[in-house]
């Protein structure tokens, strides 16, 4: 018998239904999901007006290549462009994170014709062989991903960054909050920093948006707290709600031409009917405002039952970092109160539930937190 590739490690749990921020497995039990399937249910599990919308369109036409006009790429453009606060931002449409970081690095390469990148310590952009390269992780590196081109900086470093961007630098590639690092928040005066040191030297600012982006940290795109614009933005996780898109967002400096990016299943029919889904429930149901709300009610409940190191984050997506290892935390959450979660490295829990999640999920979670804690401190 054939076997899987065995490169994920899996708890014994199979989800059969999903709806709203709840799972159910093959025994009837239920999961409260605060992870996502990493940031990824954006509007919530099997909203009726997400599923309506594929449905429908898997009835018309589901697939036909970008050699033809899809309306949907048009309409996700107008829409994504409006909603993010960048109308004037072209939109290449592809698959994943990794694929938009990747296309990205390749635009920004075209533009000056420069090839060192500088990313940032802890950093994560994606597994393909660009994007790999900029990601601070050794062990997922393979000596194919060639990365001698890129430069690692210290992350908030405004004084590394002056000095480690120069006129050899064809693109500085950067989260606005770190999520596999560990949900570390670039201050306002970093990304600043960056925008200047850019304009001086002639480097193209890409801002990774795949995760902390599409409303999590209560603004469209995270970097948008610190007033500046970047030259590209990248785009995937909860744009899709589930169903694989990515996207470049792209300043108007740059110029397009026939066959200079290109994809297969990028921008196909579902794809960009899922995406509009997502965009549409978000504006209709004010789900950024809901990010500001129910983060602070979050940081505000982990805050009174404390007990941790440091408390990171913005909107929902949350770091709690504790000063022991948290894995066993993360399955006392799963197995005796299901629910899921997220680690960043050993030591911190990492939340990204639905932008939709309501009170009374968030009050499920911190009691059962501060049971788990309670617990905890019992066996010291």
């Amino acid at each position: 018998m054939a076997e899987l590739f065995n490169v994920y490690p899996l708890y014994d749990i199979e989800p059969v239904r999903a709806q709203g921020s709840y799972l159910w497995d093959t025994k009837g039990d239920r999961y409260l999901d605060l992870y996502g399937g990493h940031a990824v249910i954006s509007v919530g599990h099997t909203h009726p007006r997400y599923v309506q919308a594929l449905t429908d369109q898997l009835n018309r036409i589901s697939f036909y290549s970008n050699s033809v006009r899809i309306p949907q790429q048009q309409e996700l453009a107008d829409k994504l462009g409006a909603m993010c606060g960048h109308p004037d931002f072209a939109l290449f449409l592809c698959n994943s994170g990794a694929e938009a970081n990747e296309n990205a690095l390749k635009l920004a390469s075209f533009h000056n014709g420069r090839t060192q990148v500088v990313a940032f310590r802890k950093s994560f952009h994606g597994r393909t062989a660009g994007a790999v390269a900029a990601t601070d992780n050794p062990a997922i590196v393979a000596p194919v991903n060639y990365n001698q081109h890129v430069t690692f900086l210290p992350y908030n470093d405004s004084a590394a960054a002056l000095v480690g961007i120069t006129d050899q630098t064809c693109a500085v590639i950067v989260e606005g909050i770190q999520g596999v690092g560990g949900i570390h928040v670039a201050t306002d005066e970093f990304l600043q920093t960056l925008r200047r040191r850019c304009d001086e030297t002639g480097a193209v600012l890409i801002l990774d948006g795949v995760q902390c982006g599409y409303g999590r940290s209560g603004r469209f795109f995270s970097h948008q707290f610190s007033g500046i614009e970047p030259d590209l933005i990248t785009t995937a996780k909860g744009m899709g709600n589930g169903f694989p898109i990515g996207g470049v967002l792209i300043s108007p400096k740059f110029k397009a031409s026939f066959g200079l990016l290109g994809t297969t299943f990028g921008g196909n029919h579902l794809a960009c009917t899922a995406a509009i889904a997502v965009l549409d429930i978000m504006k209709d149901e004010g789900l950024l405002d809901n990010a500001v709300r129910m983060g602070d009610y979050l940081m505000n409940g982990i805050q009174q039952i404390g007990g941790y190191k440091e408390l990171r984050g913005r909107g929902l997506m949350i770091g709690i970092e504790y000063d022991f290892p948290v894995e066993p935390l993360r399955k006392s959450l799963l197995v005796d109160h299901r629910m899921f979660t997220g680690v960043a490295g050993k030591h911190t829990i990492r939340l990204l539930p639905s932008l939709a999640i309501g009170v009374d999920e968030a009050d499920l979670f911190l009691e059962a937190l501060e049971r788990c804690l309670n617990a905890e401190r019992a066996e010291l």
